[in-house]
């Protein structure tokens, strides 16, 4: 049998997160054509960054409760179950997860995993980065700029010119975004000048580096993609909501957004999407996953793309999976084609 590891938890405020799509993921592993085949072993690491395997590990992965510990001073003494595991899967979500840092790890260790490499994972994590990446490849996007903390926290002699710049150049509204967190955390809708102070005070506590972004009048629509190096697009979905936008409380609580697959579209509009978003997964050198989210301006027709995920949520409920199910892929054999395009990828780079 084939031995996954399946890594989840991590150190990013999306922890909890992790833990629910990770039991997801395990739960596909031990459907009819899985069960005989894989052997997940769960690995676990904490908020303070120790790996936990075994008893421990499951007991996580089974009861969805993050395990409260202190620092341990060897926190990089590896489980020995560890030399076991023949694939890994990741489904860490946000900063020291889906950002290459582990994907680095997980290829220093010369093993195959599930998901980009670390420039795909680096550059899409990164909003700058990715949006930097994406001008240069003719993919259209709201006009945003990019800022600094320095910038942001620099006082009362160069920060009231900084939101002078901003306010020439974007109008209201627009949205203020750490660049390196996901599940929209720390991201503020604003509409005046004392909004976008707060907000960007508020995103400079996140990170060094923040986007704003100049809001459009748009259905929120998004395609999901599977593959290596040929990799298709799933039927669209949109998200609809009654919130100011797609923040964290309502992406985590039932009932407050709708996903709509397939998403009532045009057929052109549907495929100018789903090749949108293979060309956004190659233009960061993606691999194995991810879901690219577009702007939709009904009014005019405009197409924006919004960002790529490139490990996004996996819970049964998630946008990922259930376009993938919509487009005729069901959740196990999403996972077990996840792997076997990992063993592949690896095959093909010890090939080169």
């Amino acid at each position: 049998m084939i031995k996954v590891g399946l890594l989840f938890g991590g150190c990013s405020g999306e922890h909890e997160v992790s833990l629910v799509s990770a039991k997801a993921i395990a739960s596909a592993f031990t459907q009819a054509g899985n069960i005989e085949k894989y052997q997940v072993i769960p690995v676990y690491i904490d908020k303070q960054g120790s790996w936990h395997s075994g008893e421990t590990a499951q007991q996580v992965l089974e009861t969805g409760q993050p395990l409260e510990t202190a620092v341990n001073p060897n926190r990089w003494q590896f489980p020995a179950q560890l030399s076991q595991i023949d694939v890994w899967f990741p489904i860490l979500h946000g900063p020291n997860g889906e950002d290459g840092t582990v994907q680095g790890l997980l290829t220093l260790m010369q093993v195959p995993y599930v998901g980009s490499g670390v420039l795909g994972s680096s550059v899409g994590m990164d909003k700058i980065a990715m949006k930097t990446a994406f001008t240069e490849a003719g993919l259209p996007q709201v006009k945003y700029m990019a800022v600094s903390r320095s910038q942001v926290w620099s006082g009362p002699c160069v920060f009231p010119k900084l939101c002078d710049e901003i306010e020439d150049t974007l109008e209201y509204p627009c949205f203020v975004k750490p660049a390196n967190l996901g599940s929209s955390v720390g991201i503020a809708k604003v509409r005046t000048r004392q909004e976008l102070e707060n907000a960007l005070d508020n995103a400079a506590s996140y990170d060094r580096r923040i986007v704003i972004e100049e809001g459009v009048n748009a259905r929120e629509v998004e395609c999901a993609v599977l593959g290596n190096d040929y990799p298709k697009a799933s039927v669209i979905g949109e998200i609809t909501f009654d919130s100011e936008f797609y923040d964290y409380e309502t992406k985590y609580t039932e009932g407050l957004a709708q996903l709509n697959i397939p998403a009532q579209l045009p057929d052109e509009v549907t495929t100018q999407i789903q090749e949108m978003a293979v060309k956004a997964f190659q233009t960061l050198d993606a691999s194995g996953l991810s879901r690219v989210d577009f702007f939709y301006v009904e009014a005019t027709g405009e197409i924006f793309l919004n960002e790529i995920n490139t490990l996004p949520g996996f819970t049964s409920t998630s946008m990922y999976p259930r376009l993938w199910g919509a487009t005729g892929v069901p959740f196990p054999e999403l996972v077990d084609k996840l792997v076997t395009l990992a063993q592949e990828r690896y095959q093909e780079g010890e090939a080169g």
